[in-house]
């Protein structure tokens, strides 16, 4: 597979709600990175999974309520650390957490990340992983088995060794996700981080204390049976990639096995849920 993404420029009006409705359509297709701007998102697709039929189906698109135009360029991977610099800003959850890239200088924060993106999700910067953040700010995960499944850039993992927790398993199904994730567990010297490559069927015959699944509505249902079969009694499971209006599907699946809710985080129209088992 290639190294070049399309990244498609998107400007909307108005860019609340309209962001985060087209950032929830286009996370059903091939779209796997997204950065906030100032008019609007950026998107980014492997070229190789590209075709002309991308943005069919897209609704928002259509909708009178908003109007959004759009440009698209060619990105090589070598380009895409320009790329975020141009984008990325250090973020700060909570005054507990710094998450930054290596060009930030470093503050005194508790915890502090460095994180290189390049074409990964989870910067820190969307609502979802700052709100997965502030559930493990607050969760003692001390000698934890912990799973962190659609790792991304692996941040969520590295807060949790951070805090304590190991052994520690980070799954992605992206193969750069997983390069990405093995060399940023290495840029905060993590110790027992192992990363994966693919998806819940490397779960079987696993068992956690603590998962976290931060990924989509879609996936989190279909994959919430391996998830709770892999998790310990008193085990917990922190979940996020949905909307509000999504929670009661993803309630139902998981009280149905078993699962009891204890509390939530709600950043914009994002949701982020806590279960224990």
């Amino acid at each position: 597979m290639s190294n070049i993404y399309l990244g498609y420029h998107f400007t909307i009006e108005p860019k609340e709600p309209g962001s985060e409705i087209l950032i929830a359509e286009l996370g059903e297709k091939a779209f796997e990175t997204f950065t906030e701007t100032e008019n609007g998102i950026s998107a980014f697709v492997k070229k190789d999974l590209w075709d002309s039929t991308i943005l069919d189906d897209i609704y928002i698109l259509e909708s009178e309520e908003f109007k959004i135009e759009y440009t698209i360029e060619e990105i090589d991977q070598v380009n895409w650390n320009e790329e975020w610099e141009k984008n990325f800003e250090a973020i700060d959850v909570d005054g507990k957490c710094h998450v930054r890239a290596p060009f930030h200088p470093k503050t005194d924060a508790e915890f502090d990340i460095v994180i290189e993106p390049k074409m990964s999700f989870g910067t820190g910067h969307h609502e979802t992983t700052h709100m997965m953040i502030q559930h493990l700010l607050e969760t003692d995960v001390e000698g934890l088995k912990t799973l962190d499944m659609g790792c991304g850039t692996a941040i969520l993992a590295i807060l949790a060794e951070m805090k304590g927790a190991q052994p520690i398993d980070a799954i992605d199904i992206d193969n750069w996700c997983y390069l990405n994730s093995i060399e940023n567990a290495e840029r905060n010297n993590c110790k027992h981080i192992t990363v994966y490559e693919g998806d819940a069927a490397l779960l079987a015959g696993k068992k956690y204390d603590l998962i976290i699944a931060n990924i989509n509505r879609n996936i989190l249902l279909n994959d919430m049976q391996a998830y709770v079969d892999c998790l310990n009694p008193k085990g917990t499971l922190l979940l996020s990639g949905f909307y509000e209006e999504d929670i009661p599907f993803i309630d139902a699946s998981c009280t149905e096995k078993g699962l009891k809710y204890v509390k939530k985080f709600q950043r914009n129209n994002w949701v982020s849920l806590k279960y224990v088992n």
